[in-house]
């Protein structure tokens, strides 16, 4: 690394991961050092006990990641200066900075309440990366001082964000393209606080480059004019290993649980005024748990709600599912569902329903549960597969997913991602003979979609 090197930390996952003088104080600034208590994986260690790792080192094992892209990116360019572009050390500095950072504006539980509940913005926009690099913070003062900070944000923000000075393409996606740095990190790590036997052969690395003529990143599949099997082969390795940790991990129905609990909490919170959106951005998930069960409400019916939630929570006494909708039986109604409830606008109508289908319980039953609706994730896609690649034949560099129908397993694999989808009905109580009712009001309020999960007798 032609960085100075100011000091080694030793990583599970990495093995020595070496900092600068600048690093190590872009590190120590509480805003980095908030990511200590934010775990990667959310709630993920109510199903792998161990998967309590961090934003923190993920963050640190992210900026080692983009050291070992920038090594093979400079290593290609030496052998084909007329076709490749190296990283220098100036800019290998600013794509560091900007690695180490990538999540600096997660909040907690921040999947669940972002992306899937819509309440906030998602972390990873102009806003709130602004906001938390700008000059009131402590990082964003460092990085004034380092004389990083408009660089890193150009980096980090979508592309085209005004005042923010033009940066090569490949330096943003050594950081966030679709494999990058944050994926290699993560897949790894994950898969070794999880148990998991699903990783990647790191060799996929050597074969980034830039290309001189577009400066894009891409991934080399051809040698002497022919299709390198092995390369395609290992990126899909990759994507096939991305798939199962979502089947496993990313999306078991424990964890689905536990975060539609959360999202539903902080649902309450910020519609009911007792917290607002910024509350969030400077919590760790202790914090989180403990502001949404200590908040003000001004209504004791939806602070006894929130109270059982929580209560729920810290017990690992979640919510039960009732119906489960999956793609594979509602294709055709998905996207009006989707529509419908789990927009920004559906915000209200998911509300509306959830106390519709509530009060027909309580008449049927004279239970008082709480009923969610819940969807992990409005669509899934296989995202990975836009990744560049070179290929025989082809002059210019198009994204992996241009040549599907000559990969079989990744159509095979963009079909199994679809099919992961699913639309929750979750309710507060563990009776049996409720959830039974609970679920032949839903066949009444949702008559087109099709339910395939079996309350146990």
């Amino acid at each position: 690394m032609s960085l100075r090197k100011s000091f080694v930390l030793r990583d599970a996952v990495h093995g020595d991961i070496y900092l600068s003088h600048e690093e190590r104080r872009i590190l120590d600034t509480p805003e980095m050092q908030r990511l200590r208590g934010i775990k990667q994986l959310a709630s993920a260690d109510l199903v792998y006990p161990c998967a309590r790792h961090t934003r923190f080192e993920h963050s640190i094992g992210t900026l080692h990641m983009a050291q070992q892209m920038i090594d093979a990116i400079n290593r290609n360019a030496e052998q084909e200066p007329a076709r490749c572009l190296g990283i220098g050390p100036e800019e290998a500095r600013i794509v560091r900075a900007s690695a180490l950072l990538h999540d600096i504006t997660h909040i907690p539980f921040g999947h669940n309440i972002e992306d899937q509940t819509r309440l906030f913005e998602r972390h990873d926009t102009a806003p709130r990366f602004q906001a938390m690099l700008g000059l009131s913070t402590g990082v964003g003062r460092v990085l004034a001082e380092l004389r990083l900070r408009d660089e890193v944000l150009a980096i980090l923000c979508p592309e085209g964000t005004p005042a923010l000075p033009a940066v090569p393409p490949s330096w943003r996606q050594i950081v966030s393209d679709t494999i990058c740095s944050d994926i290699l990190d993560y897949l790894a790590r994950d898969a070794y606080f999880t148990g998991l036997d699903l990783t990647y052969d790191r060799r996929i690395i050597n074969y980034f480059k830039i290309d001189r003529a577009t400066q894009k990143l891409y991934i080399d599949c051809v040698k002497r004019g022919q299709l390198r099997e092995d390369v395609v082969s290992e990126i899909v390795r990759m994507l096939e290993a991305r798939y199962y940790f979502s089947e496993r991990v990313y999306y078991h129905h424990a964890k689905v649980l536990a975060g539609a609990v959360i999202a539903k909490a902080a649902e309450h919170a910020v519609t009911s005024g007792a917290l607002k959106a910024e509350d969030f951005f400077h919590l760790s998930d202790e914090m989180a748990v403990e502001r949404l069960a200590s908040a003000r409400y001004e209504d004791p019916q939806i602070r006894r709600r929130v109270q059982r939630l929580m209560d729920g929570f810290r017990r690992r006494e979640l919510l039960k599912r009732v119906c489960v909708y999956s793609y594979a039986e509602n294709r055709e109604i998905q996207a009006e569902l989707v529509e419908l409830y789990f927009t920004t606008k559906g915000l209200e109508a998911r509300a509306q329903k959830e106390a519709e289908i509530a009060e027909l319980v309580r008449m049927a039953t004279g239970a008082d549960v709480e009923i969610v609706l819940y969807c992990p994730a409005k669509k899934m896609q296989l995202k990975e597969a836009q990744t560049h690649v070179s290929w025989p034949g082809r002059a210019t560099l198009e994204p992996l997913s241009t040549y599907a129908e000559s990969i079989p397993r990744l159509a095979d694999l963009e079909r199994s991602y679809r099919n992961l989808w699913k639309f929750y009905v979750l309710a507060s109580t563990r009776d049996r003979a409720v959830l039974r009712q609970i679920q032949r009001i839903c066949a009444q309020v949702f008559p087109r979609a099709k339910n395939v999960y079996e309350v146990p007798a």
